[in-house]
């Protein structure tokens, strides 16, 4: 498994400038290695597609404990949040979300419901141009007055959704959702290494320009990549949050064990049972496309667009976290292959039981 993630970084056109997996069983993490730059390129030139080098001496090597920009991992921990409501009795989670927001009337006119929401079963579609509009006042009415663009009860996977479930957490609770987050989740795990942006140090992403990018920011490395959540300071539902392996080990751990890691306990087994058993709220359910062999015996998780992902498996009691910073110094056609590779390896790798 280590050697094959290793190559991942070399080559002509290597899958990304570097690199942390990290696997393990129950409590016993097996696989922790890093592999390539966290930064190596100070530019994208489109006339060569290829990434302008920064000095040799400036390259900055992968760490086992760099950050990363975790992109649509951010998902997972709103869902975990919103579970954490709906076990609480703050939202159903077949509740309409106009009851909760009936200003987003578009929501409210079709009968979206929260598990729509989780499940991208809404019909919203999957992205809006929110960083194109002039102010935040501007971006809350596009929210609310989006429509649907599919039928309602079709899969059709959409950062709105997200987004609309974070001002409903934020209606309930009163609370920003990185607060949410912070509080109810990775404090009383422990994970002292996640959190929302700008986050120093974190693995560089892409030189972001108009027009293979959305705004033109130049090469990021510590700000989210997603323009959306930037426009939106950075605090999406969708996206924004930045770990690193062991930590995101912590979460998988928790989650494994049915809501607990420690003495801490953030949901309930059976909340775990709803994100996890087919088809999954808020995490995806067998999806041979990422998870390798893994998929078909009710393996779950999610990726994210800057290259990290991550995979549990409740019948062997695994997971494995692959972090990679496939976006620097450009984003690419999506090739999920290496991460499928990695499902299949630790499919081989366990019996089940």
């Amino acid at each position: 498994m280590v050697h094959g993630v290793r190559d991942l970084h070399t080559g002509d056109r290597p899958w990304c400038a570097g690199a942390v997996l990290l696997a393990g069983r129950g409590p016993v993490i097996a696989v922790e290695e890093a592999f390539g730059w966290a930064e190596r390129y100070r530019a994208y030139d489109p006339r060569t597609d290829r990434g302008v080098e920064l000095p040799a001496g400036r390259w900055r090597p992968m760490r086992t404990g760099t950050p990363f920009d975790l992109a649509s991992l951010t998902k997972l921990f709103t869902t975990v949040a919103v579970m954490q409501q709906i076990e609480r009795g703050a939202l159903g989670v077949d509740a309409r979300v106009g009851t909760y927001l009936p200003e987003f009337r578009a929501a409210a006119e079709h009968r979206i419901t929260v598990r729509q929401l989780l499940l991208h079963t809404s019909g919203l579609p999957p992205e809006l141009p929110l960083y194109d509009l002039p102010d935040d006042t501007a971006r809350l009415a596009a929210l609310r007055a989006q429509e649907p663009v599919a039928e309602p009860g079709r899969y059709l996977y959409s950062d709105v959704n997200m987004l609309l479930l974070q001002h409903a957490l934020e209606r309930v609770t009163r609370r920003p959702l990185d607060v949410l987050v912070r509080e109810g989740i990775t404090r009383p795990l422990g994970m002292t290494a996640t959190g929302f942006g700008p986050c120093p140090g974190a693995a560089a992403t892409e030189d972001q320009r108009r027009p293979w990018a959305k705004a033109d920011r130049g090469m990021l490395s510590g700000e989210v990549h997603d323009e959306n959540a930037w426009a939106l300071g950075g605090v999406a539902g969708h996206a924004g949050l930045f770990s690193t392996g062991r930590d995101l080990a912590v979460f998988c751990r928790a989650i494994l064990a049915g809501g607990a890691y420690g003495t801490a306990r953030i949901l309930a087994p059976d909340s775990v049972d709803l994100m996890l058993a087919p088809p999954g709220l808020g995490f995806r359910t067998d999806q041979p496309w990422f998870m390798g062999e893994l998929s078909g015996r009710g393996a779950a998780g999610h990726t994210g667009f800057t290259g990290t992902s991550l995979v549990l498996d409740r019948a062997t009691d695994t997971f494995a976290v692959l972090l990679a910073n496939t976006v620097h110094p450009c984003r690419r056609p999506p090739d999920s292959a290496p991460r499928a590779t990695v499902g299949t390896w630790l499919a081989r790798a366990v019996v089940p039981g």
